[in-house]
């Protein structure tokens, strides 16, 4: 309960600011006014560029500072960065300049924090609009430290945050398929370590930077809180809310290029991003050119196109000395190698590749079978359906669970069982990601096209072949249109009322 506990754990709250000295001296005020122990919180207020550079105002918290953010950059992400380098709290509340919190927001978020070192705490918020004479930082002081923030303004006026429509329709988040995009609007928390295995905002991010560290944070085995017990006033309304349409279209491509599972992102299946939805591992040690060639053009020829392909081999042992061309031992795995080397997708290492914490999956494709044009597609799907860690489809003929297996990892879901048994590797670590995400099991014959099926046709082919077709029946249809106009100059008696109609 809150007020019944003692905290240990040292905060630093990260503010960064541009401009409205006013909102921020009434955000400073409340903070304050806070629960939370304060020889535990430090606030780490950065001027992002402010023209006439932003002062502390008289009231604030005792252990506060403000700092100028680090030159070579601009806006918030780099200015937040920023303010977490130069702080030292164990766990870091990122908080907007204009956003007044009640007096257990502090508390409220760190009590997860004591109990689990991988979780992110989010706050509430209503939308308010702002007057800067309507109050004093010390009325807010005094309303706040006395519990009293609630009846700061008229919550019947007040807008909602959209996150709570998806809060409200996941059970909490129990059941949301992406639940780190309610990670916007800047009232979270997380611990320092957590923050850093995720490597901070990312500084390009001008806007969106919430929703793309929150993807990066989510990727590391996070858990996400919502923590209605956090409220705070939002003094006035959000970008999002009064430049909607010109918000989206300027962070769509930013955040598509770095959030494999951006929802407007799928929209664009046939196009290659900076960061793969999902990275396939092949291994083709001992393979020949034909069933490797069958397993990994299938896959590149599917739906889904922004995948990375890694082609794991002896590749250090391709020389080029002089050798017979049709007769050498690695023949195979050379011919391999030129088949796939100009496809920019498509990797060579001799070892797996370290997991990268950026891709939202992780697939293991044994070599032989011809995947379906949808097969990652619909395993992506059936994961997410299940809400499983790992997917596993023996490949029709296996006679052992060792052999030709499909996988499907979900990165985060391996990166939280690491965490929790950072000793556990192979099937101990499926064993540990079975028992906190879960694991499917499925025949694998629905994803891979049986012997003897026709070739299947890729969707770019579909395509060429309907405008093919539409451009012979548009040809066709013009035909028809100069032989009906020459039946009706035959026709008997045209001759007589075309000079009829002359005469008149």
């Amino acid at each position: 309960m809150l007020g019944e506990w003692t905290p240990t754990l040292s905060v630093s709250v990260v503010i960064p600011a541009f401009g409205h000295a006013d909102k921020l001296a009434l955000v400073l005020a409340s903070l304050a006014g806070q629960s939370y122990p304060a020889h535990l919180m430090e606030v780490v207020v950065v001027d992002d560029g402010t023209p006439e550079p932003l002062v502390l105002p008289e009231v604030c918290p005792q252990n506060t500072r403000l700092i100028r953010s680090a030159p070579g950059g601009w806006g918030s992400a780099h200015a937040v960065n920023t303010g977490v380098a130069a702080s030292c709290g164990q766990v870091i509340l990122r908080l907007d300049a204009d956003m007044l919190v009640y007096r257990e927001h502090v508390e409220s978020q760190l009590r997860w924090h004591h109990l689990l070192d991988y979780g992110v705490a989010m706050g509430h918020k209503l939308f308010v609009d702002f007057d800067p004479d309507a109050m004093t930082p010390e009325h807010v002081l005094r309303e706040v430290s006395e519990g009293r923030a609630d009846t700061l303004f008229d919550r019947e006026s007040a807008d909602p945050h959209w996150v709570e429509r998806i809060i409200d329709g996941s059970d909490v988040l129990r059941t949301a398929a992406q639940s780190y995009r309610v990670f916007t609007g800047a009232t979270g928390s997380l611990h320092r370590s957590l923050w850093d295995a995720a490597g901070g905002m990312d500084a390009d991010m001008v806007l969106g930077g919430d929703t793309e560290v929150a993807y990066r944070v989510a990727q590391q085995g996070a858990v996400f809180i919502p923590d209605l017990d956090t409220s705070s006033w939002h003094l006035g309304r959000s970008q999002m809310q009064t430049r909607r349409d010109a918000g989206m279209r300027y962070r769509s491509p930013y955040v598509a290029n770095r959030v494999p599972d951006f929802r407007l992102r799928r929209k664009r299946p046939d196009r290659l991003w900076e960061v793969p939805f999902v990275d396939v591992l092949v291994d083709v040690e001992g393979q020949t050119l034909e069933d490797v060639d069958t397993t990994v053009s299938a896959l590149l020829d599917g739906t889904t196109s922004d995948i990375r392909v890694w082609l794991r081999g002896p590749w250090g042992g391709l020389t080029d000395d002089r050798r017979s061309p049709l007769d050498e031992e690695c023949l195979d795995l050379r011919l391999i190698r030129e088949t796939f080397r100009g496809d920019p997708r498509v990797h060579f290492v001799e070892d797996d590749p370290d997991t990268d914490p950026r891709v939202t999956y992780r697939s293991r494709v044994p070599v032989g079978p011809r995947p379906t044009p949808t097969a990652l597609a619909e395993l992506v799907e059936t994961a997410n359906k299940r809400r499983v860690g790992l997917l596993c489809a023996p490949m029709p003929g296996a006679t052992r669970a060792e052999d030709g297996v499909l996988r499907l990892e979900r990165v985060a879901a391996f990166a939280r069982a690491r965490h929790l048994s950072p000793e556990a590797t192979g099937k101990d670590l499926d064993r540990v990601v079975e028992e906190v995400h879960g694991t499917h099991w499925m025949p694998g014959e629905e994803f891979v096209v049986a012997e003897g099926d026709a070739q299947p046709v890729s969707p770019a082919k579909l395509r060429k072949d309907l405008d093919r077709a539409l451009a012979e029946a548009d040809r066709l249809r013009a035909r028809a249109k100069r032989a009906e106009r020459k039946l009706r100059w035959f026709t008997p008696g045209l001759t007589g009322r075309v000079l009829r109609k002359l005469a008149r």
